[in-house]
């Protein structure tokens, strides 16, 4: 008798269902093992976390409270300009030629030197033809006036009648007045000549030159513009002060400030007036406040900026450090250190910031001693 083999058929979705279950076993395992693994980090964390913690350390120690003065300060942007007077334009009070012209721009004239010069020979032949006027003239009062002594001597004879001797009169008058117009003209004239060199008004830097050697220059209707001088040292600040501040700025307040182009270097001056009328921009209210400057005023140029800050106020204040103030629920306070060496709590009101201290304005005496405490290590 044969044997037979029977092969039982596969149940349909047997084979997927356990793929399935085999690949949720794995993403379960994967999560378990991610979970462990990111609570060992954390516990690794937290361990260096209470470490780093504990080895930041805090020292403690105490001070008295500084007694010093506290300047008060206004900061504002400003502008170098020149005063009101500073910038002279220089021309010419005669038409004519100019035969010299003896200043460049940037040239350095004292007062009275002698900038430039107008051809004189016009002049000179005005003097001479004053000059013979004048003898004319003085020809013509002598013989009037030896007409009239010779007339009044035969009127005084009844040789002559009266008109005779008016006219004589107002012959020798007439003379005597054309003499006095030639010598105004002969004067006018001499004052003409001194015109032809034209002179420097003040000292100062030539800005700018508007007329040049060999023009001809007419000062018939307007006196033509030679030169342009500004004076050196007269030379101020202009600081924007900020209507918030303006009402404790006064003159006669000391300032300093620097420039743009000197960064390191500091002036110094003082507020000499306020304007009394704000300029407003975008909206902004400022205030001019101008500033002379006290020192190395060679080394500024009109237009530079400035960082200007004005000493408004100066005072006896009580400083501690920044680092022994506290704040806490709206609280200001500070610990003390007892004469047991006890730690008291302190409330206190706190004023202006200089540097690394501030001042107490309340609850606080000069003897006390004040805790600081710093950070010795770095978390």
């Amino acid at each position: 008798m044969m044997a037979t083999t029977t092969i039982a058929p596969a149940v349909e979705g047997e084979g997927p269902k356990r793929s399935r279950k085999r690949r949720v076993s794995w993403l379960l395992a994967v999560c378990i093992i991610a979970s462990a693994a990111y609570a060992g980090w954390w516990s690794v964390r937290q361990r260096q976390q209470r470490a780093s913690a504990a080895a930041r350390l805090e020292t403690a120690r105490w001070t008295t409270p500084e007694l010093r003065n506290l300047e008060t300060n206004v900061s504002a942007t400003g502008i170098v300009r020149l005063k009101t007077g500073a910038e002279v334009r220089v021309g010419a009070q005669l038409s004519g030629i100019v035969r010299r012209l003896n200043v460049t721009v940037g040239s350095k004239v004292a007062k009275g030197d002698v900038i430039a010069e107008v051809d004189s020979r016009p002049v000179r032949a005005r003097i001479g033809q004053a000059e013979s006027q004048l003898a004319q003239s003085e020809a013509a009062l002598a013989k009037s006036q030896t007409d009239y002594s010779r007339t009044e001597k035969l009127f005084a004879a009844g040789l002559v009648a009266a008109q005779q001797m008016d006219d004589a009169r107002a012959a020798r008058e007439a003379a005597r007045a054309a003499v006095t117009a030639a010598q105004s003209n002969l004067q006018a004239a001499k004052v003409d000549l001194a015109y032809v060199e034209i002179r420097a008004p003040i000292s100062g830097t030539i800005a700018s030159i508007s007329t040049q050697q060999g023009e001809t220059v007419a000062a018939s209707f307007a006196t033509p513009t030679f030169v342009t001088i500004i004076q050196s040292s007269a030379l101020e600040v202009v600081a924007m002060v900020d209507e918030a501040d303006i009402g404790n700025v006064r003159p006669g307040q000391r300032a300093s400030f620097t420039a743009e182009t000197f960064p390191d270097h500091e002036f110094s001056g003082t507020v000499t007036r306020i304007a009394p009328v704000a300029s407003i921009i975008s909206g902004v209210v400022n205030y001019q406040v101008a500033i002379s400057i006290a020192r190395d005023i060679a080394m500024l140029k009109p237009d530079m900026t400035t960082n200007v800050s004005i000493r408004t106020a100066e005072h006896r204040a009580l400083l501690v450090p920044v680092k022994s103030v506290h704040r806490e629920g709206g609280e200001v306070f500070v610990w003390l250190r007892s004469s047991t060496g006890a730690e008291i709590k302190r409330v206190v009101a706190t004023g202006a910031r200089s540097g690394d201290a501030v001042e107490i304005t309340r609850g606080l005496g000069a003897e006390e001693k004040v805790i600081v405490r710093e950070e010795t290590g770095k978390p």
